[in-house]
């Protein structure tokens, strides 16, 4: 306490200097309207500074909460959408398309093989989170697969490029389908195959998922057509089709689970 008086005691003058500088700026912001306005100005521009300086910070630390919400978030909307595209179809019209027959879940890749022939990924989700054999996997992007095999905690997903994946699609501007398949070459391109060859197909054309499976919703996107040629006999188009999805780079995808695909599926069992 007495180095505090001593110091005062030492620069009194200094100090009664800045305590009546000090007064005096603030009676003249106060009888000057454009000195306020300056001063309020140059207060916004530092505190906002600051401000945006701490709110960048903070969001860079939640960008994994961030991250989860906005994935809830794409699984309701996708939810919404594929539910309500099966509703304005009369060949999905029942009781049961009403309460909703697709459910949504988010996943992360944990492996990711694309350079094999038959490739598979490996998600973080399992028996523990409902997901089962024969759920569709898809990205913002487009179809990645469906589920070959979980266990509590993993599931192994049947990439789109692997030489055993078959998955219904076809011509988006029109109904003409066929079978996507890979020829274990490239992997950006795809095969669209057994398409009948009066289809108007053409380069650039948008390849969708067909809808005519229990695995993923109608017009899902999958790729454009890269070139195309008729089958040995003439009958079909072989479509090559460059992806929507660039399978190097993966990390996020969505599970689809279609609720009444066991009852689907034990019906045409049964014939």
């Amino acid at each position: 306490m007495q180095q505090i008086i001593n110091f005062i005691i030492r620069n009194k003058r200094f100090l009664l200097f800045l305590l009546l500088f000090s007064v005096s700026i603030v009676f003249t912001i106060q009888s000057h309207s454009y000195h306020k306005s300056k001063f309020i100005n140059s207060a916004n521009f530092l505190t906002g500074g600051v401000y945006n300086s701490v709110n960048n910070i903070s969001e860079y630390f939640n960008l994994k909460s961030q991250n989860q919400i906005l994935a809830e978030e794409n699984n309701r909307l996708k939810a919404l959408l594929f539910n309500a595209e099966n509703q304005l179809d009369s060949s999905y019209i029942d009781s049961v398309t009403y309460n909703g027959l697709y459910r949504i879940q988010t996943a992360k890749i944990i492996k990711n093989s694309y350079s094999l022939t038959d490739n598979f990924l490996l998600i973080n989700k399992g028996t523990n989170d409902s997901i089962r054999e024969d759920f569709g996997v898809i990205t913002s992007k487009g179809v990645l697969g469906i589920i070959d095999n979980s266990s509590k905690n993993y599931s192994t997903v049947i990439s789109v490029l692997n030489t055993t994946s078959n998955i219904s699609a076809g011509l988006k501007k029109t109904n003409h389908i066929g079978s996507l398949t890979w020829d274990g070459e490239s992997p950006n391109i795809v095969q669209l195959i057994d398409v009948e060859k009066i289809a108007p197909v053409a380069i650039g054309d948008t390849i969708v998922t067909s809808g005519r499976s229990s695995i993923f919703p109608k017009n899902i996107d999958i790729g454009v057509v890269e070139d195309f040629e008729l089958d040995v006999a003439e009958n079909y188009y072989e479509i090559n089709v460059k992806l929507f999805n660039d399978m190097t780079n993966l990390e996020h995808v969505h599970i689809i689970e279609n609720k009444d695909f066991e009852e689907i599926t034990n019906l045409l069992n049964s014939h």
